[in-house]
C-alpha cells in the first residue's frame, strides 16, 4: 500500500540539529505572532466558498447540508473547513510540516475499537487530510473548543481555561514524544480505560460519570446494533429500512433492469475495493456476502457528497457487517498548500488516516469509479459503519468535562503529528512556557468572532433565498 513521505524529516539530522530547527523557527515566526487574526481586506465571501463546494455534490441533498450548518455557530464551524483554510493561508507558518487532519475540530475526535478490541481515543475524520503546517490543525482544534464553550454559555474565563488546557496538553505531550524512541511514539495510544482511571484519581466524579456513560454507549455500537436499527426482515433476509432523505435503499432509487445494473456495479466496486486491503483482510471479507445497499446522508459539512452503506452477512442474519462507502474529493487544504501526491483522493484519506491514527479500522480501504461520459472519476474510501464508535456529547459537558475532553484531543493530535512530523523540532519551537498556548487562545477568541459573523451571513443568505436550507433533518 502506498504511503506519503512528504511529512517526514528531509534528512536524518541529529537530535541537536532537529532541536535547532525549532529554535530557528522561533526567530522567523515568534510564538506570540500566532495570536493575531485579522481578516484580510480582500477576504472573499464565505458563503461563496461554501457554494463552490456544491458543484460536485448531490443537488437534492444540499438543503440538508445548509440546514444542519444553520443549527448553531458550532454546527456552522463544523461545515466550514474550507473557509478556515482560506483564513489560515496568510497567517504565520513555522515551516514544520506534519500530516494534517485538515479538519481537527473537537467533534472529529472520539472513541472506537482497535483490532485488539480495546477502546481507544483518537482523531476520527480525515476527509481533508494533507501534509501541512501542524499549527493549522491546532488552531482549528483550539478555536472549536472556544466556540463549543461559547455555545454552552460558559463565561469568558472558563472558555480560556478550556482552550488553554487543550493547547497546553498538546505542548506537554509533544515534549514527551520528543524524548521517546521512534517505535515508542509509533506504538503510543490513549487507552480510554487507563485515562478514565487517571481522571478518577483526580477526583472529578461528575466528569468521570459523564464520560463512563458515553463509553458505555460506544461499546454497544456495533454491526449487530446497527442491523437492529437499520434493517427489517424481507423474504427471510434483512434489508435496509428506508428513512428518506437520510437513508434511501437502492430498491427506492432504481427499479427493474436499472436496479440490477446498479447493484452489479456496486458489487464490482466492492471487488475493486478488496484490492486495497492487506491479504488477510481480503480473506476475512470474502467470508461475507452482500445483501443490500442504500444511500446515506452523513455528517454536517460532508452532506451532499456521495455516501453509501452496504449490508453484508457472514454466517447468518446474526452476523452482519455494515460497510460505509464515502466519497473523497480534493482536500480543502490543496488550494493553499498544493495538490496531493495521490491521484486517488480516497487513497489520500486512507493513507493520512493510517499515518495519524494509532489504530485504524481493519476494513479501511479505497476504490475509484472510473469516468463515464462527461462525469469525472469519483473516489470512495471504505470503512465499517459502526464498531464501538462514539464521541463526547459536547453540548452537555460541564466546564471540567470539556476541559478534560480538550486535553484528550490535544494529546491525540500531538501524537498524530509526532508520528509524521519532526516532533523534536516542534517541541523545541513550543518550549516549556505558556507563550504559545496563550497566543493560540487569543487567536481562538478572534476566530470565534469571525465564525459568528460568517454564521450570521449564512442565516442572512437563507433568509434572502440565496441558500435553500432544510432544518431538522
Amino acid at each position: 500500500m502506498a504511503s506519503s513521505t512528504t511529512a517526514a524529516p528531509a534528512a536524518h539530522l541529529s537530535v541537536a540539529e532537529r532541536a535547532a530547527l525549532g529554535k530557528a523557527a522561533r526567530s522567523a515566526v515568534p510564538r506570540s505572532s500566532h495570536a493575531a487574526f485579522e481578516p484580510e481586506s480582500q477576504r472573499g465571501d464565505p458563503i461563496a466558498l461554501l457554494e463552490s463546494q456544491d458543484q460536485t455534490r448531490v443537488p437534492e441533498l444540499l438543503p440538508i447540508r445548509y440546514g444542519r450548518m444553520s443549527a448553531s455557530a458550532f454546527a456552522f464551524y463544523r461545515g466550514a473547513a474550507k473557509i478556515m483554510a482560506s483564513d489560515l493561508a496568510p497567517t504565520p507558518r513555522t515551516g514544520l510540516t506534519v500530516q494534517c487532519c485538515g479538519d481537527a475540530h473537537v467533534a472529529n475526535f472520539g472513541v472506537f475499537a482497535s483490532p485488539e478490541r480495546e477502546l481507544v481515543f483518537d482523531v476520527n475524520d480525515f476527509d481533508e487530510t494533507l501534509p501541512g503546517p501542524w499549527e493549522w490543525d491546532l488552531k482549528r482544534l483550539a478555536a472549536s473548543m472556544v466556540i463549543a464553550a461559547r455555545e454552552s454559555g460558559f463565561a469568558l474565563k472558563v472558555q480560556d481555561r478550556i482552550a488553554l488546557a487543550t493547547v497546553k496538553q498538546y505542548r506537554t505531550a509533544m515534549a514527551r514524544f520528543a524524548a521517546m524512541k521512534n517505535l515508542d511514539v509509533w506504538y503510543a495510544h490513549l487507552d480510554v480505560d487507563d485515562a478514565l482511571a487517571e481522571l478518577g484519581l483526580e477526583g472529578n466524579a461528575k466528569t468521570v460519570k459523564q464520560t463512563e456513560a458515553s463509553l458505555s454507549k460506544a461499546r454497544t455500537s456495533s454491526g449487530l446494533t446497527a442491523a437492529t436499527k437499520l434493517t427489517e426482515v424481507v423474504d427471510g433476509e434483512p434489508r435496509i429500512v428506508a428513512e428518506p432523505p437520510l437513508i434511501v435503499p437502492i430498491s427506492d432509487l432504481a427499479q427493474g433492469s436499472e436496479r440490477v445494473d446498479m447493484i452489479d456495479a456496486l458489487h464490482d466496486h466492492l471487488r475493486s475495493y478488496r484490492e486495497s486491503l492487506e491479504q488477510d483482510r481480503r480473506v476475512l471479507l470474502e467470508q461475507f456476502r452482500v445483501v443490500d445497499f442504500a444511500r446515506k446522508v452523513v455528517g454536517v459539512g460532508s452532506v451532499g457528497t456521495r455516501a453509501w452503506i452496504a449490508l453484508l452477512l457472514g454466517l447468518d442474519g446474526g452476523d452482519p457487517l455494515f460497510l460505509q462507502l464515502k466519497e473523497a474529493d480534493a482536500s480543502v487544504l490543496e488550494e493553499f498548500l498544493g495538490p496531493s501526491e495521490f491521484a486517488n483522493h480516497a487513497e489520500r484519506v486512507v493513507t493520512g488516516q493510517q499515518l495519524m491514527q494509532a489504530s485504524s479500522d481493519i476494513f479501511l480501504g479505497w476504490l475509484r469509479l472510473e469516468a463515464v461520459s462527461d462525469r469525472p472519476p469519483i473516489d470512495f474510501y471504505v470503512r465499517q459503519l459502526r464498531d464501538w464508535k462514539g464521541a463526547g456529547d459536547i453540548a452537555t459537558m460541564t466546564p471540567a468535562a470539556m476541559a478534560e475532553y480538550g486535553r484528550w484531543c490535544g494529546w491525540a493530535l500531538a501524537r498524530a503529528h509526532a508520528r509524521s512530523g519532526d516532533r523534536i523540532a516542534i517541541a523545541s519551537y513550543l518550549g516549556s512556557g505558556a507563550v504559545f498556548e496563550r497566543a493560540i487562545v487569543e487567536f481562538s477568541h478572534a476566530y470565534a468572532e469571525q465564525n459568528e459573523r460568517d454564521y450570521q451571513a449564512l442565516l442572512a443568505a437563507i433568509k434572502s433565498g440565496r441558500i435553500t436550507a432544510t432544518k431538522g433533518v
